[in-house]
């Protein structure tokens, strides 16, 4: 049964439809800055200057800055990379403060596929008590890298969609990695600022036919008080911490049924060797698998990352938009900055 279910995971990261990242080394490139001296002043202008239907990489670079706006990129806007600088991820930052509707409170919203965004800092800064988004991704082949995701409660709805997060911090009190997309996490940090029992993941997947699910590969939780691994959104969530150290955060039980005891037959809660003081499986639920070596293969990257070849490296040549506007109409007739 647990290979069955591993092996059905791993089909998610199919090639079917791929783009090879090689077919991305040129990119038109749109600078963000607030003080004038790039294309545009926001983030959102220079999305809406990329034309309906792009196939071209359009790498969106931004300046640091606090960019208080609510950014959406469209379904019609595929293969766009927004990026900051390594050294100043902390300091490029954009924030919003919506909460209540769990779709409509997100700061940043993906539904393109294609996406990629690198050492951004996504926020809500509304608090605690309200679902209040900071990332919402609802579109296929999204992957961040290096990037700060921050809120309380929901704080990355993982919706819909084949995604890839790595190196990224993550922080959140309740249910703040929640969503039915199928995604991997890999070096991730995990920051719970739950007082009491909050849970880090809430998957969504809610049939045994949907190939969705939560992997943790080689990631570090922290947090200030205490917190459990997951809860079962979804009647069959799936989601499995392998390789991961786990402060004293993590109660002993690791896991919750959100008080429905049907819930610990359907859902597919698992892990493996995973190492610190809470990682220890003495008083996990007894409904936990706990991986051998040979079921856990297909939710380790050698397996799961061999197939996506989608995720795109940065482009080797900028074009600037000055230059790519002289050869070429579709950023010219209907969107100047």
């Amino acid at each position: 049964m647990v290979v069955l279910l591993a092996t059905s995971y791993l089909a998610i990261f199919s090639e079917a439809g791929s783009s090879s990242s090689s077919q991305f080394s040129n990119a038109i490139l749109i600078k963000v800055d607030q003080s004038g001296r790039g294309d545009y002043r926001r983030i959102q202008d220079a999305i809406d200057a990329v034309p309906s239907r792009n196939s071209q990489h359009v790498f969106i670079l931004v300046k640091p800055g606090v960019y208080r706006e609510k950014v959406v990129v469209p379904a019609d806007k595929p293969f766009i990379t927004i990026s900051g600088r390594k050294n100043t991820v902390e300091h490029t930052i954009i924030t919003g403060n919506d909460y209540g509707d769990i779709f409509k409170s997100p700061t940043f919203t993906v539904f393109a596929s294609d996406f990629v965004a690198r050492y951004l800092t996504i926020q809500n800064t509304y608090g605690s008590g309200a679902k209040a988004v900071a990332l919402r991704v609802e579109g296929d082949k999204a992957a961040f890298l290096g990037c700060r995701i921050m809120s309380h409660q929901d704080t990355l709805l993982d919706d819909v969609g084949r995604h890839y997060y790595k190196n990224c911090y993550i922080e959140g009190d309740t249910d703040f990695i929640c969503g039915n997309a199928a995604s991997l996490f890999e070096k991730c940090h995990l920051h719970s600022l739950s007082q009491s029992n909050g849970a880090i993941t809430a998957q969504h997947r809610q049939s045994p036919r949907e190939n969705t699910g939560f992997t943790f590969l080689g990631c570090k939780i922290t947090g200030v008080k205490s917190a459990i691994l997951g809860r079962p959104w979804g009647a069959y969530a799936r989601v499995v911490f392998a390789q991961t150290y786990m402060s004293s955060v993590i109660l002993p039980n690791g896991w919750e049924d959100w008080n429905d005891p049907s819930r610990q037959r359907t859902s597919y809660f698992a892990e493996y060797k995973c190492y610190g003081p809470g990682a220890s499986a003495n008083k996990r639920v007894n409904w936990l698998r706990t991986l051998s070596s040979e079921d856990a293969v297909p939710y380790l990257k050698e397996s799961i990352m061999s197939t996506q070849s989608w995720i795109r490296s940065k482009p080797t040549h900028l074009i600037p938009l000055s230059k790519y506007k002289a050869i070429s109409t579709s950023f010219n007739k209907r969107y100047t900055p």
